[in-house]
């Protein structure tokens, strides 16, 4: 992470467009993973992710879902409902590759099952890739109940998997709903936990 005109940045890390700069939002608004976090990911995902589609649930400054662009996704999927974030996110997708960005402004709660069903009516998947802010910040106490929910109501047709992006000190469960852990990766104060739906 680097400031560039008071601006904080970070960089895409592998593919297509390693070494592009990204612009982050303020720290107040929200925070990026980390670098070593998100190798960390790719690295699970790898090859798997080509041709595929990714959706990042709390978009911020979107320095996943356009990870997963440069590495060969399909199309990418954000959702963000602070203005600032998504008009940082906005300006990011134009700079790395906005034909294939969809960035959507609201509550991710609400609009992120509208996209896997878009999708699963299309016959297609996605990987989901959950980023919610951590529930230490003020108002977002139940954030992690919410996730749980809305994992557990996700058809297991419209995903190739899950990957929640969480506090280390909140453990996600073994199985949720249709899904079963697989693994977690611990980095810090941040944790990777994944699932696959149950066969």
């Amino acid at each position: 992470m680097a400031k560039e005109r008071n601006r904080l940045t970070t960089r895409i890390i592998g593919g297509k467009y390693k070494g592009k700069r990204i612009e982050l939002p303020s720290k107040t608004v929200t925070r990026s993973s980390k670098a070593r976090l998100r190798e960390s990911l790719f690295n699970t995902l790898q090859f798997d992710l080509v041709g595929r589609n990714f959706v990042e649930m709390f978009g911020g400054s979107g320095s996943v879902g356009l990870e997963a662009l440069s590495r060969g996704a399909k199309r990418a999927w954000f959702v963000e409902m602070d203005k600032e974030a998504a008009e940082v996110l906005r300006r990011n997708c134009r700079a790395i590759d906005p034909a294939r960005c969809d960035l959507r402004f609201g509550d991710a709660f609400v609009i992120v099952p509208d996209i896997l069903e878009e999708l699963r009516r299309r016959g297609e998947k996605a990987y989901l890739y959950i980023d919610p802010p951590f529930s230490i910040r003020e108002g977002h106490e139940d954030i992690y109940e919410k996730v749980i929910r809305t994992i557990e109501s996700v058809d297991p047709d419209a995903v190739y998997s899950i990957i929640v992006e969480h506090m280390t000190k909140v453990p996600f469960p073994e199985s949720i709903g249709p899904f079963e852990k697989t693994k977690t990766r611990r980095f810090g104060k941040s944790s990777l936990t994944y699932y696959q739906a149950v066969e």
